[in-house]
């Protein structure tokens, strides 16, 4: 009975010491004072998530900044972060700590690109978070979002200074087509995203949750949340992203760096910083504009149009775009005032190029198929002549990779592939690049075509200045050639008859002065001619009717309002019924004519007696298509919206084309 009993014991009897062992490795050892060791690698810790003590052994990058950050500085790190004054989240972990040494030890250079915009977007972001009620510190998302880049796109498709996707920017109503793209124009996408964002904290009410879903989506947050039944950020930390996770922590990072940037010495006088210009809009609808000529036309740098509106997609605009309004600096405003607008837009139009001849087909002969014939040798012709000719370009000083690109009008991508260049590789002076242009762009043509079109299409416009002072050049010269033409007589008589030249010098000498004096002439006279005659097939005269204005009659006649202002010698604008115009530039008999006349008048009207100096005349604006109260009050110095408001009983910002504004009281 007993042998049965350890016969059956047995087995169990031997698990038993086997299983004592591991017991001892999986229970923690108690010290000599009878408590249990304080070895946190064994037990499990049932503290917070964000706790760094809970991390595991194989510490991650945060815990590994953590621990190599001195502890003056973490505390004093988490001491200004706990102090800032905001709405915003900005709770101190170690997540924080290890952005914040990114952004002001590791890539000190980053911050400070940041730095260098700061003052040029930042002002325009506190405008409309203040319009619609937000806390300004949400300023800073730009800055994680896209480092305050206005062209600025991310690997998934997002686009502009706050990193809009296509479907979120479209039902923000902000235009996405070929030509224009209006998540990178910053003031149109920053009033998207206040609306955006004001959108999400109607749906959750928490800023940190706000943060979340604008990086992941508002609707996965709140699958999330529903999915798990939390109701806090850090509550659904484990549940969302890598990404989105770090999101908030970068954020709190980025808003203390730069409210603490001075401190940590990121501030220098190297940079370069940016700060707003003074810039004017056009309203451009219903025509095109190649904005490269618009920009030459004005002395305007090649980057200057596409800096001021970041959301053209092409050098130019089509006909098709209807009211968009074209910012550029305030310096176009002087010489635009002196020449036509509609002049200007003309000139500054796409060139269509002429579309190409239709080869002509061979006669069909009998008995033969010579058409058929014609044509698969002219087929066969067109595929063996190359499309492309290469070019060896030479890299000049200071010349980069775009600038080859828009020299040739290829894209910087083919050049560098061409190339085998890498990206960001800075070009050596004096490198050769291998450029591929068409075949038929690079044909020369013809000498007289190329001469008529050169002489036809000028490069700039010229202003009226510049017209008087061309045609006052052309009667002096014709004064010198007269004057050079009558000399030689006055020579010959003068010349003694006992000195004889050579027989051939004495006839070819003459020949050719006289020869090249009537060439002389003849040119400038007819520049002269060309110059100063009246087109007799145009009126020359103008009575004003009622309803007429300068600016309707100088496009109706291709003249500008300043050449009818000096041809008239009117000092305003203002015309009244019956009033006569001269619609050319007038004689010299017509002017000394209206400046006797108007001696005359002087004369006549003697001065009374003396009285108080008369006030001077209010000044009008006349709004204009695309004018804004703010647009107009930087036209006139010293005039502020506020004073628009009250001069002229306004009491909206709203303003009409046509209406007329008092400018000064």
């Amino acid at each position: 009975m007993k042998k049965s009993l350890l016969r059956v014991a047995a087995p169990f009897l031997l698990l038993a010491v086997a299983a004592r062992p591991v017991a001892a490795q999986i229970q923690p050892e108690l010290n000599p004072a009878g408590t249990r060791s304080s070895d946190t690698m064994r037990v499990q810790l049932a503290l917070p998530l964000d706790s760094l003590v809970a991390e595991p052994a194989a510490a991650d990058s945060a815990h590994l900044v953590w621990l190599q950050t001195p502890p003056e500085l973490r505390d004093l790190v988490g001491d200004r972060i706990g102090c800032l004054d905001t709405d915003m989240p900005h709770v101190f972990n170690g997540t924080v700590m290890s952005f914040v040494n990114y952004f002001t030890l590791r890539n000190r250079s980053y911050t400070q690109r940041i730095l260098e915009r700061q003052n040029l977007y930042f002002p325009l972001f506190e405008k409309y978070l203040a319009k619609y009620n937000l806390p300004q510190d949400l300023k800073y998302l730009a800055v994680v979002e896209s480092a305050l880049l206005p062209t600025a796109r991310s690997r998934v498709g997002a686009v502009g200074l706050w990193q809009f996707m296509g479907p979120t920017g479209r039902d923000m109503r902000l235009v996405q087509n070929e030509y224009i793209d209006e998540r990178m124009n910053p003031e149109k996408s920053t009033e998207a995203a206040c609306k955006y964002l004001r959108d999400l904290y109607r749906m959750f009410g928490d800023w940190e949750l706000v943060l979340a879903a604008y990086n992941w989506g508002g609707g996965n947050v709140q699958r999330a949340m529903k999915r798990t039944g939390k109701k806090t950020f850090w509550d659904l930390y484990p549940q969302l992203p890598k990404e989105t996770r770090n999101y908030v922590p970068t954020f709190t990072a980025a808003m203390y760096t730069l409210q603490y940037a001075k401190e940590h010495g990121l501030h220098n006088d190297s940079l370069h910083y940016l700060y707003p210009e003074a810039i004017d809009t056009l309203m451009i609808s219903g025509r095109s504009l190649d904005l490269r000529k618009f920009s030459a036309q004005f002395g305007l740098d090649s980057a200057a149009i596409s800096k001021h509106n970041p959301e053209i997609r092409k050098p130019f605009l089509p006909e098709t775009v209807r009211n968009y309004r074209l910012t550029v600096p305030a310096c176009v405003r002087t010489e635009l005032a002196l020449l036509d607008r509609n002049t200007v837009l003309d000139f500054c139009k796409v060139v269509v190029p002429p579309p190409r001849p239709i080869t002509p087909l061979a006669p069909t002969l009998l008995g033969t198929d010579s058409t058929a014939t014609a044509i698969a040798a002219t087929e066969k012709a067109e595929a063996e002549k190359p499309k492309y000719r290469r070019i060896r370009h030479s890299v000049r000083r200071g010349e980069s990779v775009a600038d080859v690109a828009e020299r040739y009008e290829v894209s910087p991508a083919a050049i560098r592939r061409w190339n085998k260049l890498r990206q960001g590789k800075a070009l050596v002076p004096k490198q050769q690049l291998v450029v591929f242009v068409p075949a038929e762009a690079s044909e020369t043509p013809a000498p007289a075509v190329a001469a008529v079109r050169k002489a036809s299409v000028p490069t700039k416009l010229p202003l009226p200045a510049d017209k008087a002072e061309k045609t006052d050049k052309a009667e002096k010269a014709v004064v010198a050639v007269k004057t050079a033409k009558a000399t030689p007589a006055a020579v010959t008589n003068d010349t003694d008859d006992s000195v004889t030249p050579e027989p051939e010098k004495a006839v070819a000498a003459p020949t050719r002065a006289a020869r090249a004096v009537r060439e002389t002439v003849a040119a400038a006279e007819t520049k002269t001619k060309a110059a100063v005659a009246p087109d007799d097939s145009l009126p020359t005269e103008y009575t004003v009717r009622r309803g007429d204005n300068l600016t309707r009659l100088a496009r109706e006649r291709g003249v500008t309002v300043a050449q009818l202002l000096a041809w008239n010698s009117l000092e305003t604008e203002a015309v009244v019924p019956g009033q006569k115009l001269l619609l050319r530039a007038p004689t010299e008999a017509e002017a000394s004519a209206a400046i006797k006349a108007s001696a005359r008048r002087v004369a006549a009207a003697a001065p009374p007696a003396p009285r108080a100096e008369a006030l001077p005349a209010p000044k009008v604006h006349m709004v204009q298509p695309g004018d804004t109260l703010y647009n107009i009050s930087r036209r006139y110095q010293g005039v502020t919206v506020e004073q628009l408001r009250k001069l002229n009983n306004l009491k909206s910002d709203e303003v009409k084309p046509g209406q007329k504004l008092l400018v000064q009281g």
